[in-house]
């Protein structure tokens, strides 16, 4: 991308951008901090067939005070802009000092990834085996394609197509929506001969499900968000909800108007949140609203960008009394 087009793109999406060519993932993190997530758990030593984590789960606790953070200086005489354009400087000339922006932005969570190991413990719970890069996880670099930098796009995947080849890597559960659909749909466009068959986490689950009992822990009034990308893009809609009504003691309720491919947005994804933070807390403070209306007592979504929107929308308007899982949590409680 030329140097005049990339001056079109907003601060807080150049600075995910640079992350992503730089640090293979969009926080710019160190390499030996990632796959944390996954100490303790065991996987096969085949990469046949592995699970894709993704940037999202890894990284939920920095991007939740990424996001807070820019929304408060959004609302604030100076604006977003200039704190993530401070962050990219230092890069810019030379130096890089990733690391201490990061300390600043976040303190990491026992939380973080937990859907992550929930995933992976519902997998291999049915009887399933899959490898996981761990450190060497390429980024499927999904962001470079939405905000318009599709040169780099391509030349990211043609680099993941050659390393996980290079791997023997024939098939990919994703975890994350955007990641799995990039990985399933953009790479291929970009790259001759990709022949990697990419599916969801959702629709491994339900085609090797079975009979399995699933027994949730307490009763509980549930609703449904839908994310986009798992919706709209990959076409899940009827898996998410056919598996939460195999949950015994889940009493899934739902808004009729907005569901579906039609579910409204909760103002996250494609970089909206680094553009108009406060503009998307507004977005997921009607999301939750409607989503409110069933009288829920607990949200389940699958995309950790909605699990944050969510998270913050309910606490902007104080409903501590609602709590917001993943699917995967949901599963791995169930089982």
């Amino acid at each position: 991308m030329s140097k005049t087009s990339k001056d079109l793109i907003p601060p807080g999406l150049s600075y995910l951008a640079d992350n992503i060519m730089s640090k293979h993932n969009i926080l710019g993190a160190s390499k030996s901090s990632r796959a944390s997530w996954a100490k303790g758990l065991s996987f096969s030593s085949r990469h046949h067939t592995i699970f894709f984590a993704g940037c999202g789960y890894q990284y939920s606790s920095q991007l939740e005070s990424l996001s807070s953070l820019m929304r408060r200086m959004d609302n604030s005489p100076i604006g977003a802009e200039l704190p993530i354009s401070l962050a990219s400087l230092p890069r810019k000339v030379g130096v890089d000092l990733s690391w201490a922006y990061q300390k600043v932005l976040a303190r990491g969570s026992h939380s973080d990834g937990q859907p992550l190991r929930d995933a992976v413990k519902v997998l291999s719970s049915l009887g399933l085996e899959f490898g996981y890069l761990g450190d060497d996880e390429p980024c499927c670099g999904g962001l470079l394609w939405y905000i318009g930098m599709q040169d780099e796009f391509a030349s990211n995947a043609r680099n993941l197509d050659a390393q996980l080849k290079s791997l023997g890597v024939k098939h990919i559960v994703g975890m994350v929506p955007s990641c799995t659909y990039t990985l399933r749909t953009l790479v291929p466009e970009c790259v001759s001969g990709y022949d990697i068959e990419v599916k969801h986490f959702v629709e491994v689950v339900a085609e090797n499900l079975g009979s399995r009992e699933l027994h949730f822990p307490r009763e509980v009034r549930a609703t449904y968000h839908d994310p986009c990308q798992l919706a709209r893009y990959l076409g899940l809609v009827e898996e998410p909800r056919r598996l939460l009504r195999l949950v015994r003691g889940i009493d899934l309720v739902e808004v009729d108007w907005t569901s579906g491919e039609w579910a409204t947005c909760c103002g996250g994804g494609g970089g909206f949140e680094a553009v108009f933070p406060e503009l998307s807390l507004i977005v997921a403070i009607n999301r939750v609203k409607e989503l409110l209306e069933t009288d829920p007592q607990m949200i389940v979504t699958h995309c950790p960008g909605c699990v944050m929107q969510l998270e913050a929308g309910l606490a902007a308007i104080g409903r501590t009394d609602v709590e917001v899982l993943d699917l995967a949590q949901v599963l791995a409680l169930a089982m």
